[in-house]
């Protein structure tokens, strides 16, 4: 973690980047934007920027738009200036940290910016073979092609290889040439000088540099163009790069590892990919395996995620269920990694409870499966499966039982309730009376959405015996809405069944 800190602060500068470096962060300082701007055009960089909130930081983060420079900025101010904070934040800055430094403050915002880990979490002997074949090539100087599906890990693959090599205290940077245009790739891999170009404000140094003794990852490869492709062949062979605009040429010391998620050889062949680079960067290859290739994985990276998104929106411990776990073995996953890492916090989002069971499963991809349908993808018994159009759109809940063992409660899916409706509705006579009584859209012409949301939510609670708790859980709403809802139609004359009244399944007279 590389943290540049903007602005004197009122002497707490030394005490936060003392903090910071306790917690592996390499600190560097400037007291003026200007300053700053230019540490970043420079090799060194910065993973994070920690701003001083009386600074101008609308201005510095324009300037890092203009030039193209990503990067997190917290702003910093003494005491909790709230109007401050609102200023920052609004200028664009990811966060507002008050001073005097707080140690577990300054440390979860260094985690939250390093929040992924870079472990790679696997048990299938086939991950695990790619695993020992990186860990062999990671102490050499080779460049290294690491190939694979789209969501396989490439990049992480890449910072593995990085970790476990003699360059690991240096700094890791990576391209992705798929998403930079052409015009704007050659200035972000070899910097430029000042005045080469319309919009070059200032020097820059480019990638190579700011890789310097490091590592390079350039993504993507095979998306970039033939003629940076030649530039990249000699910047490779004679270590050495052109700044645009400069006619000094610049040395540089930087170790190549390359992903692609093409078949390489393939592009050579039909002349989108220059040979000599692909022999010049397929030094040793790296190909890791689809997901559905190392089914023993998708159990722990499940869990991983499972845990990840959990703790990230304080939902507390969760576990996959039995049957959760079948759907996602059996799944496709042509997304792979990244198609289940949606899918997980999907998950934790609509599961209700400790347990994540197949309701909150929502596969994604299906229509590139034999199956041919989005559609089928969503279990029919999902919160999201059949959603009722009731005030602020609610949705219902998953099936509860209220005790292990228990039958599961749940909302009949076509039956409407007969009871409590409006002596005299239209289309009354359209419910059918008992269990096993069927409604039809043509039943509900006439009556309003009001009416209809009442019936479902007394017909529900006597459905439940009168447990508000089980009822507010089917409903998909909160204890306190369905209370303030009873309260309400009690009020209208509805008679509201009490605790115990009603019983499953069986409809009541109407009144």
């Amino acid at each position: 973690m590389r943290l540049l800190i903007v602005g004197t602060l009122e002497g707490y500068i030394t005490a936060a980047g003392k903090i910071a470096m306790k917690r592996g962060a390499k600190v560097s300082h400037t007291d003026s934007i200007e300053g700053a701007l230019n540490a970043l055009r420079a090799a060194a960089g910065a993973d994070l920027v920690m701003i001083d909130v009386k600074l101008d930081i609308a201005t510095f983060i324009d300037s890092l738009k203009a030039e193209r420079i990503t990067i997190p900025v917290v702003a910093c101010g003494i005491g909790t200036d709230a109007a401050a904070a609102v200023r920052a934040i609004r200028a664009g800055a990811k966060e507002y940290l008050p001073l005097p430094p707080n140690a577990e403050l300054i440390a979860a915002v260094l985690e939250a910016v390093a929040e992924e880990s870079h472990s790679i979490v696997c048990s299938d002997p086939a991950m695990i073979a790619t695993l020992r074949l990186a860990d062999q090539v990671a102490p050499s100087d080779a460049s290294v092609m690491i190939t694979g599906e789209s969501g396989t890990g490439k990049e992480l693959m890449a910072r593995y290889i990085h970790r476990k090599s003699r360059r690991s205290g240096e700094a890791f940077v990576a391209v992705n040439c798929a998403a930079i245009p052409e015009n704007l790739l050659e200035s972000e891999l070899f910097g430029h000088e000042k005045g080469a170009f319309t919009g070059a404000v200032a020097r820059r140094l480019g990638k190579f540099e700011e890789a310097n003794n490091g590592t390079l990852l350039l993504d993507e490869l095979s998306e970039m163009h033939p003629r940076l492709q030649a530039k990249l062949l000699r910047a490779i062979q004679e270590k050495e790069i052109d700044r645009i605009g400069s006619a000094q040429p610049v040395k540089i010391n930087v170790r190549i590892l390359a992903t692609s998620n093409r078949n390489l050889e393939s592009e050579v062949r039909s002349g989108n990919f220059r040979e000599d680079l692909y022999f010049r960067l397929n030094v040793f290859a790296v190909a890791i395996p689809a997901l559905r290739e190392r089914p023993a994985d998708i159990p722990m990276i499940a869990e991983h995620f499972l845990r990840k998104y959990a703790d990230a929106n304080g939902l507390g411990d969760k576990t996959l269920t039995d049957d959760a776990m079948l759907m996602l073995r059996a799944h496709h996953w042509r997304g792979n990694v990244r198609e289940l890492e949606n899918t997980m916090h999907r998950a934790v989002l609509l599961s209700r409870g400790e347990e994540v069971g197949p309701e909150a499963i929502m596969l994604t991809s299906q229509m590139l499966a034999p199956e041919g349908s989005a559609q089928a993808s969503i279990p029919a018994n999902s919160p999201v499966a059949n959603p009722f159009a009731g005030p602020g759109g609610t949705v219902p809940a998953a099936p509860y039982a209220p005790h292990p063992g228990a039958p599961l409660v749940v909302a009949p899916p076509t039956a409407l309730p007969t009871s409590y409706g409006p002596k005299g509705a239209k289309g009354g006579a359209a419910y059918g009376g008992g269990g096993g009584g069927t409604t039809t859209l043509q039943g509900l012409i006439g009556r309003t959405v009001a009416d209809v949301e009442r019936d479902l939510i007394l017909e529900t609670l006597t459905h439940c015996l009168g447990n508000r708790t089980h009822a507010a859980n089917i409903l998909g709403i909160s204890i306190r809405t369905l209370r303030n809802k009873l309260k309400q139609y009690g009020d209208e004359g509805s008679p509201v069944p009490a605790p115990g009244e009603g019983s499953g399944g069986e409809q009541r007279a109407s009144a």
